[in-house]
């Protein structure tokens, strides 16, 4: 059970300190407020890789993204990812 409560811990404190390069990414996708840009907290983790994967192909439209993605490597998107998807 004491095991369990460690883990338990480790998880909350890790939702709670960003991984390097995500607290640039609420420069643009704010957590609150009205924006074209849509916000990342609490979205699939899933879902934010895929885009960042589309991003640096050129598969979606020319934005700031497309240069911001090709930035960080798979490992990176994968935490900043993970992270944001622990937040609610």
């Amino acid at each position: 059970m004491a095991a369990a409560t460690v883990l338990a811990t480790a998880a909350t404190a890790f939702a709670a300190e960003p991984p390097p390069g995500a607290s640039s990414c609420s420069g643009c996708h704010a957590v609150r407020g009205e924006t074209i840009v849509p916000p990342l907290k609490g979205r699939k983790a899933a879902d934010i890789v895929e885009a960042m994967k589309e991003f640096r192909a050129g598969q979606r439209g020319p934005t700031i993204m497309d240069r911001i993605a090709k930035g960080y490597t798979d490992a990176e998107v994968q935490a900043i990812a993970a992270w944001y998807e622990q937040q609610r």
